[in-house]
């Protein structure tokens, strides 16, 4: 059980130090092109934030429940 929690606390700081270096060492050089938005090569006609109804999301959630369902028929 103790080289079970070892190896947790060794990955764990491991994946801090790993993503903490690429976040310092990583070079940037923001250009207008590269942050500027991106919609299919012409300006956006309105806001891309709208609300989905909650039909929507009812929908996904039945296919994602039936997906897995008809995964374990097959062997």
């Amino acid at each position: 059980m103790n080289e079970l929690l070892y190896y947790l606390i060794i990955a764990g700081v491991l994946s801090i130090i790993m993503s903490g270096a690429s976040y310092i060492l990583g070079v940037r050089r923001p250009e207008p092109e590269k942050v500027s938005a991106y919609e299919c090569g012409f300006d956006p006609f309105n806001d891309s934030r709208q609300k989905f109804e909650v039909r929507f999301f009812l929908v996904a959630i039945l296919f994602i429940i039936f997906d897995l369902e008809i995964s374990f028929f097959f062997p």
